[in-house]
């Protein structure tokens, strides 16, 4: 039996695209899909700072852009601590009279190297200090931009051009690492894990992040056909295998409290997941009963957070 908290549930959504079509993603984009769907979310009182990274690339440049709301680019290590001045800025601006009172969200794309790697110092400071924003990462599981890369968010077994697969290496050597756990951690107001291939789950939870009073942190399952070396017409489909069999689960923690979003009494085998990749292709048996394993206790642990 599988449970979903509106999860397959339609909404109306806005016809007006905050993030234009037009931009140079690659196709089956999962990250530009779930940027377009996050975008849906808001409204027009919004400013994004976006991280150096493949959004920052494909959507703004010279002299075009995609964005059709406030925008900035910023690095890598800063993208949290800009924020965090912005967010300070309008505060004072409203307090001295010089900007009308209003409720201006801002808001953080990132990838996964900008957020677990680089860019965790400056979030981490900016949660501590409960910094009014919602910050979004876009998991594609690498630095797809500059190279296919291995990021701390890399799942143990893939390769890729700096964690390559040989006789000595299985690929990626560490298990990912939990980022949704540690902002939870800080204890802010609002953790979630979301995926476009559940997209009104995904536009809920944006609106969950916007709405809360404090620093929001929703981790984005984001497919790359291109790094993940899978078709770019299974991009949907690869996003239900991976919350299907564990791979990404999908829940919130609200206040300190876990509930999960997608909730199985079976999760399906996890090489269902991994055999659309060639990423996993040179994988032996034996390592992938190893991360079976390893993905049901992790599913189990989130499992007995939820209860």
């Amino acid at each position: 039996m599988i449970q979903a908290n509106n999860i397959f549930l339609p909404r109306l959504l806005p016809e007006n695209e905050k993030f234009a079509p037009g931009h140079r993603a690659c196709v089956g984009c999962g990250e530009a899909l779930a940027v377009r769907m996050a975008c849906k979310a808001m409204d027009q009182n919004v400013i994004i700072v976006n991280a150096t990274g493949c959004m920052e690339i494909v959507a703004s440049q010279l002299p075009t852009s995609s964005w059709r709301v406030p925008w900035i680019h910023t690095l890598f290590e800063n993208t949290a601590a800009v924020a965090s001045g912005i967010e300070a800025g309008l505060k004072a601006m409203m307090r001295k009279g010089s900007l009308e009172k209003r409720d201006i969200k801002v808001v953080v794309i990132a990838g996964d190297g900008a957020t677990l790697d680089i860019g965790i110092q400056a979030l981490s400071g900016a949660m501590e200090r409960g910094h009014n924003f919602l910050y979004l990462a876009f998991d594609n599981e690498a630095y797809m931009n500059t190279g296919i890369q291995r990021s701390s968010a890399t799942p143990y077994g893939a390769t890729t051009t700096t964690s390559p697969a040989g006789r000595e290496s299985i690929g990626q050597f560490s298990w990912k690492k939990d980022m949704p756990s540690i902002a939870a951690a800080h204890n802010i107001p609002y953790v979630a894990t979301a995926n476009p291939s559940y997209p009104f789950d995904l536009i809920e939870k944006v609106k969950k992040g916007l709405a809360v009073k404090g620093p929001a942190y929703i981790q984005i399952f984001s497919v790359c056909p291109t790094g993940w070396r899978c078709p770019a017409e299974l991009t949907v489909k690869i996003g239900r295998l991976a919350t299907e069999t564990g791979a990404f689960p999908l829940y919130e923690v609200e206040n300190g409290k876990y509930s999960i979003s997608y909730k199985t009494d079976k999760l399906r085998p996890i090489k269902d997941y991994m055999k659309l990749q060639r990423r996993f292709r040179h994988l032996p048996e034996d390592t992938v009963k190893e991360i079976q394993k390893r993905t049901e206790q992790e599913y189990r642990k989130l499992l007995e957070k939820a209860e």
